[in-house]
């Protein structure tokens, strides 16, 4: 199980911090570099290892684009970005870490730690000297927070009752069924049964062949 980096002085992280602030980037973050700019204590080797855990340099002390950037105008934000990465787990459990007890925070190190109390103590302490220099607001997780999407047809709005969207648009790209007025006029073939009774005498079948012929031709004519 890993220990989380920690320095043996963490009151003296702001002094370190500011001094970055101020003096020049040099090539590489060193015990010699911290000599030059005052920090001789030999726990102050300690600090360096708090330097490459929030970005601020690499593993071989390289000062990074973050190092460069906080010292800028926006410098609470960058520590607020460099602790973040830094302590990306603690996040993970708590996002709004800035805020928790000292409790909480020795709970946390201790359970993902081998180290002894003291170790924890010092973790919590350089974790709280960090967060005292950053500038949390505004950089919360964008997931508690709404986003509204703007959909093309959202202007349109449908009266109740009235066909939707999607009903007008068809109603209006209808393609009208063709046509053709020339087509014949289907054929009306009839079949006409007569049932005559056999004793039926020959003036009482012209009458009826009369009548349906009357009848038949006249409905013919009229049409």
């Amino acid at each position: 199980m890993p220990d989380f980096v920690y320095t043996t002085v963490p009151g003296k992280l702001k002094s370190l911090l500011d001094k970055i602030r101020v003096v020049g980037v040099p090539s590489k973050a060193t015990a010699t570099w911290l000599q030059s700019i005052s920090f001789t204590s030999s726990n102050d080797k300690s600090l360096l290892g708090v330097l490459k855990q929030i970005g601020f340099c690499d593993q071989s002390g390289q000062p990074t684009d973050l190092w460069r950037r906080y010292r800028g105008a926006e410098n609470g934000r960058v520590m607020a970005e460099g602790i973040r990465a830094g302590f990306a787990e603690l996040f993970e459990v708590y996002p709004d870490a800035w805020q928790r007890s000292d409790s909480e925070l020795f709970s946390f190190f201790n359970t993902r730690s081998n180290a002894g109390k003291q170790s924890i103590d010092k973790t919590v302490s350089t974790f709280k000297a960090l967060i005292a220099l950053a500038d949390f607001s505004g950089t919360e997780s964008v997931a508690s927070g709404s986003s509204t999407i703007h959909h093309p047809n959202s202007g349109n709005h449908s009266n109740p009752g009235s066909p939707s969207n999607s009903e007008n648009y068809s109603n209006q790209h209808q393609s009208p069924i063709p046509m053709n007025i020339n087509s014949p006029m289907p054929a009306l073939h009839i079949d006409i049964q007569i049932h005559i009774a056999s004793d039926a005498s020959l003036d009482q079948i012209d009458q009826i062949f009369a009548s349906m012929s009357k009848h038949l031709y006249k409905s013919s004519n009229d049409n």
